[in-house]
């Protein structure tokens, strides 16, 4: 099978399915010889961050003299970028190769019609091949939608689970009280475990999860109790179970990649029961960037791009939004999914932004542009509708003029969609 044929065929299926459960994923795997357990896993759950935080941890174990792969999801590059081996993207052949091994494990099988298998399921089974066959010492996986019934609950919450947040989403899915959406999240690990990491939680969510924590037997590392994250003047100072790492200097932009990291350190020294080294701490923090996460690009104007698609990453954007474009208000780009709450999401860019563009990502379930504009319009903004997701960009950038700046966000569709245009004609900030 060719890249393209493999594409076409995980293009094809359904995204999310007609249920959620993990008989599928278990029988196909079993089918394929059970690649998830090639190696001790990692699992990353929350509503924000995981992305970020699960490169981080494959980055800091790498600096440890790991072999470490890392699987990731939703892309913004480019298929191959879910499943990264060695910090680079797997290669188009192995990518299609595993595929196509996941595709005839699925025929054999008969899965079809109402129980036919999605997307996610394909991709997912597709990394756990295509990791076993690079014979890699880590896996640290990023779940997808929740953490019950995701596709990569089949790890059975890993050696170290990671909570990076929680607040509200796919309420339709998972809940609708931040606590019934937390319980989905930690159910990635088992009860009983002392090896759970979590990150830092708002006031809604604290005592969500120390409930179920304490009905679960569930303990290990906290944001705020054994976790610290402190700015000092020698730069962040982040403080695990007893271990100083100082003088810590982000190379990623955005405020909220400090918890990020905070959560990543915390969850490679719990796997690796001994602090790491602060030299291998330092280099992986200062080198970071991350496709789609506050990446600059810089001209004129200067552009931004963010996967900020929910009302909590929306807050964490705008809290940075001030630090990447301190002399004025940018001009938004945006696109969302229909399933999203774009009001809430719109309450929080609005205010810290010049105007906006609304567009429409090549998404299939992307939001009728003209409705996000009147919520925008409703909430004192200046809205535009341009379909077009690069002529949107094109109208922001004349907007905001030479000196102004542009943020795109509210969809990794539309980052998608523009990013690889803005990797050709700019060089990174």
């Amino acid at each position: 099978m060719s890249l393209a044929d493999a594409l076409a065929y995980v293009e094809r299926l359904d995204i999310l399915g007609m249920r959620f459960g993990l008989e599928r994923m278990e029988h196909i795997l079993a089918e394929l010889g059970d690649p998830h357990l090639a190696q001790p896993p990692i699992h990353v759950v929350g509503t924000n961050g995981k992305s970020s935080t699960t490169r981080l941890v494959a980055a800091l174990l790498a600096a440890e003299g790991l072999a470490t792969a890392a699987y990731l999801s939703p892309h913004v590059v480019g298929w191959t970028e879910r499943v990264m081996i060695r910090g680079e993207a797997v290669g188009d052949d192995a990518f299609a190769d595993a595929i196509d091994r996941v595709r005839a494990s699925v025929e054999r099988l008969g899965y079809r019609d109402e129980d036919a298998v999605t997307q996610f399921e394909v991709l997912t089974a597709a990394a756990f091949v295509a990791v076993a066959a690079a014979g890699v010492d880590v896996l640290v996986v990023e779940a997808g939608l929740g953490g019950r019934y995701d596709a990569t609950n089949v790890l059975g919450g890993g050696v170290v689970s990671i909570l990076t947040n929680v607040a509200r989403e796919h309420t339709e899915l998972l809940g609708e009280t931040v606590r019934e959406i937390a319980g989905e999240k930690l159910a990635i690990a088992p009860d009983g475990s002392d090896c759970l990491i979590v990150g830092r939680l708002d006031a809604d969510a604290a005592p969500a999860v120390a409930g179920i924590m304490a009905e679960r037997h569930l303990s290990g590392w906290r944001v705020g109790v054994e976790i610290q994250g402190t700015d000092t003047s020698d730069g962040y100072l982040v403080r695990v179970a007893g271990a100083d790492y100082p003088g810590l200097v982000l190379g990623a932009s955005g405020r909220f990649q400090r918890d990020n990291l905070v959560v990543a350190i915390a969850g490679a020294q719990r796997f690796l029961g001994r602090p790491l080294d602060l030299a291998h701490v330092r280099q992986v923090a200062s080198t970071a960037r991350f496709p789609g996460r506050l990446e600059m690009f810089p001209g004129s104007p200067r552009i931004a791009i963010d996967g900020a698609h929910n009302p909590a990453g929306m807050r964490a954007l705008a809290d940075s939004l001030g630090d990447v474009f301190p002399d004025a208000r940018p001009v938004a780009v945006v696109s969302v999914l229909g399933d999203k709450d774009v009001r809430a999401m719109l309450e929080t860019l609005v205010p810290q932004c010049r105007a906006l563009v609304v567009s429409r990502s090549s998404h299939r379930r992307a939001a009728d542009p003209d409705l996000v504009a009147d919520v925008g319009r409703a909430l004192g903004a200046t809205c535009e509708v341009v379909g077009d997701p690069h002529a949107a960009l094109t109208r922001a950038c004349v907007i905001a003029g030479a000196d102004g700046g542009v943020i795109v966000c509210g969809s990794l569709y539309l980052l998608s969609d523009l990013r690889a245009g803005l990797v050709e004609t700019r060089a990174h900030g």
